[in-house]
């Protein structure tokens, strides 16, 4: 017995709309996953309390960037993953030095752009000297003596001559380490996302047919 098989061109259009077909439906999926992924992302940052400006900071990009393949991508990043991260982890910061966490109390207000303010940031921005204090029970400290408390709960040198209104503000709590609470669950949303891709393909590609 023979077997012939010839190749007509309408076979071979079909074979070829299939695969665009394939390429579209591919494409399609992982841009969705990927956008998916983002949105969840953002949406526990959000939840945790991280704020909505650590959340805008997950991005995601489908590949190619142009064009459609079969061997599309989805890549979703965060543009400060060490923040991310550290939520996403939990883990246990110890000071570079191996000497003390300077953590600033609410006295000790905010430093440059809004940020964390140091030990030496205060003391220069202050004018006034930071005194150690060790304690036995619970976290050592780093105080200013002849403070004053402002309006907005901050401390500040004291012009008073009588000492009228001056306190010793504790401005540092020192610590040996801290750990940070996990507070995301970043790999759970990312396995959801790379099951949802297989079914993703296919809704795509029946989707292309009609």
């Amino acid at each position: 017995m023979k077997l012939k098989l010839d190749i007509t061109p309408d076979l071979v259009a079909a074979m070829a709309a299939e695969v665009k077909a394939g390429e579209k439906a591919v494409t399609a999926a992982m841009r969705e996953a990927g956008t998916g992924l983002k949105t969840a992302w953002r949406g526990q940052i959000a939840g945790a309390g991280l704020g909505r400006r650590l959340a805008n900071s997950i991005r995601s990009q489908t590949y190619p960037k142009a064009g459609e393949s079969l061997n599309a991508a989805a890549l979703v990043w965060s543009k400060a993953p060490v923040i991310v991260g550290a939520h996403d982890t939990g883990p246990l910061i110890r000071s570079k030095d191996g000497f003390w966490l300077a953590i600033p109390t609410e006295a000790a207000g905010r430093g440059l752009r809004g940020g964390k303010i140091t030990p030496g940031e205060w003391e220069r921005r202050r004018g006034l000297r930071l005194r150690f204090v060790y304690r036995r029970t619970g976290p050592s400290l780093l105080v200013a003596d002849r403070a004053r408390i402002n309006t907005r709960g901050q401390a500040v040198a004291s012009r008073a001559k009588t000492g009228r209104n001056q306190v010793t503000a504790p401005i540092f709590l020192l610590v040996p380490q801290v750990k940070l609470p996990k507070r995301l669950d970043l790999d759970r949303d990312a396995e959801r996302a790379l099951d949802s891709v297989p079914g993703l393909i296919v809704a795509n590609w029946v989707e292309g047919r009609k």
